[in-house]
């Protein structure tokens, strides 16, 4: 990535009054924090300034080369790690950066974009697929590309590109596990296809009917009672048979 210059001026004002006032000065409230520091230090920005970088930066990663004005340092490298915008107007509200050590590795996600037309999209009537769009890559700032471009002219149906296959710049590594697909070319979905999965879709959607058994209605007192006594006498009349077959006729002398 190449540095873009950047001046900053320390921040004394602090607190959402004193914030109020510093945006009302078009200044946009910032911090500097890394390991190259003891401490984090409150910076303040040129709004228009800070904003025309980000406007005309080609990725989130921005490599800095800030000048703190009053600073023992004529310089120092930073990336711009995160900015806060304002919902409605877009404007910027706040921007922290990272100090880095000229020599210090740093980890970033580096978006990826495409070049060709895929051989198996342009004979073939595949359909390219973007899997993923940004890599982790990971080394010296000033190595690290802005942006890392892929061939993709070659693929044909079925073939796929995953992060092993793909060249970083000398001093950069990719993070990952080398067989996660980056970017792959499918077959063509035909129109039988494509019918069967919009059925499948609106059958998932379709709200399906539940059969509800119907309920037994409880019997009501008196018939409680009959069956009640139904079982009663019907206990009494086998507990008779028993005890009438437990009495053996006497034989005559």
């Amino acid at each position: 990535m190449k540095a873009i210059p950047l001046t900053a001026f320390p921040r004394v004002v602090s607190g959402r009054n004193g914030v109020k006032k510093l945006r009302a000065n078009k200044r946009v409230p910032a911090v500097i924090y890394g390991r190259c520091r003891s401490e984090p230090q409150n910076l303040e920005l040129k709004q228009k300034e800070i904003e025309d970088l980000i406007e005309h930066s080609v990725s989130e990663n921005v490599l800095i080369d800030l000048k703190i004005e009053g600073d023992t340092a004529p310089s120092r490298l930073a990336l711009l790690r995160e900015v806060q915008h304002h919902p409605v107007t877009g404007r910027v509200l706040h921007v922290d950066l990272h100090e880095i050590g000229e020599q210090e590795r740093v980890t970033v996600m580096v978006p990826v974009e495409t070049t060709g037309e895929a051989v198996g999209v342009k004979t073939g009537g595949g359909v390219l697929e973007h899997v993923l769009f940004t890599l982790k890559a990971r080394g010296l700032a000033k190595d690290i590309p802005e942006i890392i471009t892929v061939d993709v002219s070659h693929l044909d149906i079925g073939q796929a590109i995953h992060i092993g296959d793909i060249t970083p710049p000398p001093g950069v590594e990719l993070v990952g596990d080398k067989q996660i697909t980056v970017i792959a070319v499918s077959a063509p979905v035909s129109e039988a296809e494509e019918t069967a999965a919009e059925a499948a879709a609106a059958t998932e959607l379709a709200e399906p009917e539940v059969l509800r058994e119907k309920k037994e209605e409880a019997p009501s007192e008196e018939e409680a009672a009959e069956k009640g006594a139904t079982k009663a006498a019907a206990k009494g009349g086998e507990k008779a048979q028993e005890k009438a077959a437990e009495k053996k006729p006497e034989k005559a002398k």
